[in-house]
């Protein structure tokens, strides 16, 4: 049921279906990007990113939830979401653990769009504004690596380490931009953000692939066309894009030969369409 990719270091896995369901675990980073289905091996996992607020994103959370109580998960999971949203999302889990008869805690954290989050010392959560009529956010991660300063480099290991025993600052920090999530939204979020276009891998939602769905109802959704992801098709500079949020109005095996057909050699070797295997979508 679950579909794997591998981009770059990451593993992205889950399932997306645009309009259906969306969740997708990386395991390396220790996240789950939204709720919308509730696999088994994502139950262990401690921090989940909402984008927005739609049930084929957050549904499932309170199955999630569960999940993890199963696993004997003792402590609730840091669940990161819009501002906006956290007081409804909050008072819909406290009547749903009223039917349950067992707590649906979590950690909630609302965030705007500029904020970051640290997870550890070295791994920063960047919240970004996504396009869609209701509160959403897109995320960026962010690895912050302490380097030594570029005027020592060079200098010898003991005279470096002398410097740093008399108080020198001898570190800086570099941010590398490992992944991002961006879904739900138009394609305004990367020229408002374009560090998505930067990102060693981008995992980003292409809901419509031709002319099945036009560019002019796609944009009413708030959902992206890959007509615009072919415009700006010189802009990417990822090493990895993994373009997820299929309509279902495509069948899964239908998808590659379409990226094949229509997108730029360049940009089509970067491109890993997040389907499964087969004629049809899960469930």
């Amino acid at each position: 049921m679950l579909t794997t990719v591998t981009a770059g270091p990451y593993t992205i896995r889950g399932v997306s279906v645009g309009g259906v369901y969306t969740s997708l675990a990386v395991p390396e980073l220790g996240l789950v990007f939204d709720a919308g289905i509730s696999p088994r091996s994502a139950g262990g996992i401690d921090t989940i990113l909402l984008s927005h607020g739609h049930a084929d994103h957050v549904g499932a959370l309170p199955a999630l939830l569960g999940i993890r109580a199963l696993h004997g998960k003792p402590k609730p999971p840091r669940v990161v979401m819009p501002a906006e949203i956290v007081d409804d999302l909050q008072a819909a889990l406290a009547a749903l653990t009223k039917l349950q008869r067992f707590p649906l805690a979590i950690e909630a954290i609302g965030m705007n769009p500029g904020d970051e989050l640290a997870l550890r010392p070295d791994l920063i959560i960047r919240a970004v504004r996504t396009f869609h009529p209701v509160p959403s956010l897109g995320y960026v991660v962010v690895r912050r690596v302490a380097k030594l300063r570029a005027e020592f480099r060079g200098l010898p290991g003991p005279e470096i380490a002398a410097r740093r025993l008399a108080g020198e600052a001898m570190l800086e920090n570099e941010d590398r931009l490992e992944l991002a999530y961006a879904t739900d939204t138009l394609v305004s979020v990367l020229d408002h953000s374009p560090e998505l276009l930067k990102t060693r891998v981008l995992i980003i939602e292409c809901t419509f692939l031709d002319d099945r769905k036009s560019l002019e109802a796609a944009r009413a959704g708030c959902h992206i066309h890959l007509d615009e992801i072919i415009e700006r098709a010189e802009r990417f500079e990822n090493e990895h894009i993994v373009m997820m949020h299929v309509s279902q109005l495509y069948r899964p095996d239908e998808v590659a030969g379409i990226l094949d057909a229509r997108v730029p050699a360049a940009l089509r070797n970067k491109i890993i369409p997040f389907v499964p295997n087969g004629t049809s979508w899960p469930g």
